[in-house]
């Protein structure tokens, strides 16, 4: 259920306003029914300003009226014919420097297990840049004497949820595991 445009702020309104149950406000607001009586005996949000949902189209006079007869009864927020915004990306992913330098062992180790991860994958993955893996790959990295492929996972770089999400769509078998590299 979605919850309305500054919950606290709401919550203040309808406890001073209105005979609603602090389970209903509670439940409208998405707070916790002890967190609302706290803020109804002042112990909690004393320099929030109340904030009328009536006046900003989430509830109607009507539906407050309706709930403050039947205790049982829950407020549905309106509908708004307000278009969504839209969810942005999460963006650049960013390394710690102690780990930067850990970044070409783990594509070395996503090149080698899963060659058929496009550039672009590879840099989503472990927030780097197709310039980096290109130069993993054909050897041109200043540091390539140095690289041994090692498991992105284990060196911090990424999630095992999100890279089992990448093979997945890939649609390859998952590599072996470090503890399994070891045993071989």
């Amino acid at each position: 259920m979605p919850t309305p445009l500054m919950p606290k702020a709401t919550a203040v309104w309808l406890i001073d306003k209105t005979s609603l149950t602090f389970d209903q406000v509670a439940e409208f607001v998405g707070m916790h029914p002890l967190e609302v009586q706290a803020i109804a005996d002042g112990e909690v949000a004393q320099g929030i300003v109340g904030y009328d949902p009536v006046a900003n189209a989430q509830l109607t006079r009507q539906e407050i009226a309706r709930c403050e007869a039947d205790p049982k009864a829950r407020l549905q927020i309106m509908q708004s014919n307000l278009p969504q915004p839209k969810m942005r990306g999460k963006g650049a992913k960013y390394t710690p420097v102690a780990k930067r330098n850990d970044r070409p062992d783990g594509i070395a180790w996503l090149l080698r297990n899963y060659p058929q991860l496009t550039d672009a994958q590879v840099a989503k993955l472990l927030g780097t840049t197709k310039e980096t893996i290109a130069k993993v790959r054909d050897r041109s990295h200043w540091n390539a004497a140095n690289i041994k492929p090692r498991d992105p996972v284990i060196l911090g770089l990424c999630s095992q949820s999100d890279l089992n999400a990448l093979i997945v769509s890939i649609g390859a078998e998952p590599a072996p595991t470090a503890v399994e590299d070891d045993a071989a």
